[in-house]
């Protein structure tokens, strides 16, 4: 399983494509994304890639590369029966009383 992070404010609208019109009269709107993978592996911060948005054919063989989005991880599904881990309780705010600086 994938998870994808993407800025959606880097889209490139003009790289968007048009679908068919639906009952309501809305035309949606979809935008066509490329997975790639890190070149040497899972970066420091658990990525195993980035996302791009693919655009039209003209624009890359003009040599167009489209803007990069976000990033991707891979997750792998736990076997059934599985212990899957407690979650993490944030810390409790530190009070005054709780900090050691002298002033």
């Amino acid at each position: 399983m994938q998870f994808l992070n993407i800025d959606v404010t880097l889209i490139d609208k003009t790289g968007l494509i048009p679908g068919k019109p639906k009952p309501d009269g809305r035309i949606p709107k979809y935008v066509d994304l490329t997975l790639h993978d890190n070149k040497a592996g899972r970066d420091q911060y658990g990525n195993d890639g980035f996302v791009t948005q693919s655009l039209p054919k003209e624009r890359r063989q003009a040599g167009e590369k489209g803007p990069i989005l976000g990033n991707w991880k891979h997750y792998e599904q736990r076997a059934a029966g599985a212990p899957v881990p407690a979650p993490v309780k944030p810390a409790a705010p530190k009070t005054p009383e709780d900090d050691d600086i002298p002033f």
